[in-house]
């Protein structure tokens, strides 16, 4: 149970992100740049605080070879994240394939980090 409650605050910061993303999404072209602030800021602070998370997790329990993989594949989401939203933003690249990554990286994110977390929490035991 303490492992959840550790991660209450990045759950609820990544509801939130996904919630100002369908909102600007929807708010049509060109992006309204008050709910982007929003957005960037809301991940960023996501990414911040769960990074403090996964950190204290390492420091407290020798990581496996498959939670160190997992960590990698959630550092590439975040940065593949950041990326195909600024190149978006930009309105200078094909917006499709940006978004179609940008979606992928999104479902990918939540999955490597509740599997790392499964993982610590089992080695925790």
């Amino acid at each position: 149970m303490e492992m959840v409650s550790k991660f209450i605050i990045p759950v609820i910061l990544f509801v939130l992100t996904i919630a100002s993303a369908v909102w600007l999404s929807s708010s049509g072209k060109p992006l309204n740049t008050a709910i982007f602030n929003v957005h960037k800021l809301v991940a960023l602070g996501l990414v911040v605080i769960t990074a403090i998370q996964i950190y204290g997790l390492l420091k407290n329990v020798a990581a496996q070879p498959l939670i160190i993989i997992l960590l990698v594949l959630a550092g590439l989401c975040v940065v593949a994240l950041f990326a195909t939203g600024a190149l978006m933003s930009t309105g200078k690249v094909t917006y499709e394939p940006m978004r179609i990554v940008h979606i992928i990286a999104a479902g990918l994110l939540p999955i490597a980090l509740i599997a790392s977390i499964y993982l610590f929490s089992l080695r925790l035991k």
